[in-house]
This record gives structure tokens, sequence and C-alpha cells, in this order.
């Protein structure tokens, strides 16, 4: 490295060598460089007087004029306020330098978080998008390629990869339901929704809304009482929830739904089993109506089918078998209608369909010759078959919020399941 020994001259001085600075850079520049300021300008003379005296030989990178490869001469670094780089800043973006390298170690990897320049910073993001964007259609076509490959040679094709996911990455539970648990196919025989699944009950459902409520209440419970068989509708008036409990129970009711409202929109639900409970509680958000959907079915007053997913630990079984005991076991198929209630990350999704059977050759051909008999005298659809879905509606989101033990009870109620803030310590983490 190049160096150079420091002499002070006769005819040059501190304030003089200040002065020259002051007048190559501007105001600007000379109040955002490190010899802005009086204490500076004196520790800098300073620091030239005894470098003169000791005849000391300093590295020349460290004698021009701004100082360009070192952030600071002094022994204290300068403060963000000055209009440079924060010393802390500036230490991570070093040790980052020295932590990331390519091209097998011989170049730090610069990245565009490193780039204050905002046009510089926005280039090198578009050119690693675009060498992404080009490796990953590189590696589309070779897996085509392979997979050609295997089908002319007979061969097996190539494992797909499976996409990584919040769901097939969730956190270990150990409640999650296996299919060889004995002690959890004990539990369902005496359960509280054993008689109604077992088929010694028919399920029978009383609908009522909140003392306090808007006509959006009621018509939720109209498009409820199409999609749930056995349903009745009663109105609140001022009666408590026990005394409408009492009423149920002697009227034979299977389960009591109240629909909760707030500031004219219904925001939850709360389903009761009887006589033994449980009792759940339900965050009601995404409420669509029927007649707010687009193109929507009638359905037909047959019993419908149900659809329950991804309910895999303990506590999603019991609220799916509590979901499961509103409606009837034996569903009438010629109907056509499915209710769904699908469970991703906690949130239960509600639908309501009706389906049809087609085949592609329905507008080629005749009505006569769609069909085709079987020898056992059952009628099957020629060509490709595909099924085409016609929402009924409503649609609406469920969260569970708590789950209690027995029927509804303010004040002695135990809760099986409540669910809490501090419970959610990661995206990760499920409970259903």
């Amino acid at each position: 490295m190049d160096s150079c020994k420091l002499s002070q001259p006769d005819h040059v001085t501190g304030d003089q060598l200040l002065n020259q600075h002051r007048n190559e850079c501007s105001d600007k520049e000379f109040s955002n460089s490190h010899f802005g300021t009086w204490n500076l300008e004196k520790l800098f003379v300073s620091w030239w007087v005894l470098i003169s005296e000791n005849d000391w030989t300093l590295p020349l990178s460290l004698v021009l004029w701004p100082p360009a490869e070192k952030p600071y001469l002094f022994s204290h670094p300068p403060s963000s306020s000055d209009g440079g780089m924060g010393y802390k800043r500036k230490a991570r973006e070093v040790q980052s330098d020295d932590t990331k390298m390519v091209d097998g170690g011989k170049q730090p990897q610069l990245l565009p978080s490193m780039i204050k320049n905002k046009e510089k910073r926005s280039a090198l993001y578009a050119k690693l998008k675009h060498e992404k964007k080009t490796e990953k259609r590189k590696n589309a076509k070779a897996r085509q390629a392979l997979e050609t490959r295997a089908l002319e040679l007979g061969e097996e094709l190539p494992p797909k990869k499976i996409p990584r996911t919040i769901e097939n990455t969730r956190e270990a539970d150990e409640t999650v339901c296996r299919p060889d648990d004995e002690e959890l196919f004990a539990g369902n025989d005496a359960d509280e929704f054993s008689s109604v699944l077992n088929g010694d009950r028919v399920p029978k459902v009383l609908m009522t809304t909140s003392r306090f409520h808007s006509t959006r209440g009621p018509a939720l419970i109209k498009d409820l009482l199409t999609v749930i068989p056995n349903a009745e509708y009663y109105k609140r008036g001022t009666y408590d929830l026990k005394k409408i409990m009492k009423y149920a129970n002697n009227k034979e009711f299977t389960s009591i739904i109240v629909v909760h409202t707030s500031r004219r929109e219904p925001d939850a639900l709360q389903i009761i089993g009887l006589p033994n409970g449980p009792t759940l509680h339900f965050k009601l958000s995404n409420v669509v109506l029927r007649k707010d959907l687009k193109n929507h079915g009638n359905p037909t007053g047959h019993k419908p089918e149900l659809v329950l997913n991804n309910f895999t630990t303990r506590l999603g079984h019991r609220v799916g078998r509590l979901l499961q005991s509103l409606f009837p076991q034996d569903p009438e198929f010629r109907g056509r209608r499915v209710v769904t209630f699908h469970n991703q990350r906690d949130f239960i999704f509600f639908r309501h369909h009706r389906y049809i059977f087609e085949s592609r050759e329905d507008k080629k051909t005749d009505a006569k010759e769609k069909e085709e008999v079987t020898e056992d005298g059952k009628r099957t659809l020629r060509g490709k078959v595909f099924a085409r879905l016609q929402e009924c509606g409503p649609r609406f989101t469920l969260k569970l919020k708590s789950m209690q033990h027995g029927t509804f009870d303010t004040k002695g109620g135990e809760y099986e399941w409540v669910h809490k803030p501090e419970m959610d310590t990661s995206r990760r983490r499920f409970f259903l």
C-alpha cells in the first residue's frame, strides 16, 4: 500500500487546510462531512500536529480528502444524524458481506437491501427476479422432458414435488386423531351425540335470535331453515335462554341455534346440544344471504348430504360431531344437495350447493341418446362424465371461540376449551 510521510509545512496551517476543504465542496456537503463541526476542526488540527511532531507514516488513503475508504478517522464513529449511514447499520452490512458468499466463496453476494440508491436497488431486484424465473422455467422444461421420456420407455414418472404450505408444515400436535385410536372410537359410542348419530333420535333444531336483533338475523335464519331439515324458528321476545332450553327439552329438540347480531349484522352463532350439551360459541363473519348471491339455485326439500373436511384433532372431531348431529343421517341422494363444512386454519367455511352430472356429448346428441341402460336396469351417461355445481346459499365463516361443558350456564359452567390471544404463538399452530 502506498504511504506518505506527513509533515506540516510552514506556510500551511490547520485552519488554511479546513478553508481549502470548505471552498472545494458546497455548504451542504461540508456540513455533512466529518469535519463540519467546531469540535471536529479542533480534533483535526490536534491530530495533524501530533503526526507532524512524531514523524509518523500513514497510508495514503487516510490522507486523501475526503476519506473514501474509511467511514471516520477519529476514535468515535459519526452518528446517523450527520447525514451518513449509521455505525450499527454499516457494521451489519459489513458482517453480511462476510457471511453471504457466491461463486464458491470468492466474492460476497450483493443484496438489494444493501443498496441505498433506489434506481440501482430496483435494477438489481429485477435482475435477481429474472434469474429466478429463468431457472424455474429451465427446471420445468427438464422435468417435462423426463416425464416424456418415462412415458416413452414405460417407466415410472418422477415423483412430484409437494409445495410447502402452512397446512402441511403445521406444528406437531399430540391431539391429532389417528385411524388406530381405539380410545377415540370407544368415546364416540358414549358421547352426547351418539343417540342422534346412531339413529336412536331424529335431529330436531330450534332456531332463535338474540333479544335485540335486526332484520338480518331472521333473514339468515330463514335461509338456514331451508338447509337444515326438521328446523323451526321461534321469536325470542324477552325470554331467557335457560327458559328456552327448558321448553326445547320438553318438546324433544336435540339442538338450539342462536344467532347474535351487532350493529345490524350477524356476528356470532351459538349452538347448544340438548339435553346434555355441549355449548359452542362461534364468531360469525362474511355472511352472504341467498338473495345476495348471483345466479343462486333454489334447494329442494330433500335431506342433504353432509361433507366435513379437515377436523383432525380431538377438539375438531368433537366440533364435527356436533355439526353432524344437526342433520339427518339418511341423506336423499335424489335431491343432489350437499352441505359442506370445510375447516382451514381453524376457520370453518360453510357452503350449500346443488350438483348435476353431465357428459361432454350432451350438446351434440339427442336427449334419448345421452343415457344407456345397463343389464341391471340402471341408466348411465355416455362419454366423459363431469359434475357441475350451483350454489344455493347462504354462505358464512365460523371461528370457534369457546366450548362449554354441558348446556349454557354463565355462572357455574365449566369450559372445555377457550381461545385466548396468547395461544396464537405461531401461524402454523392450529387447534381444529
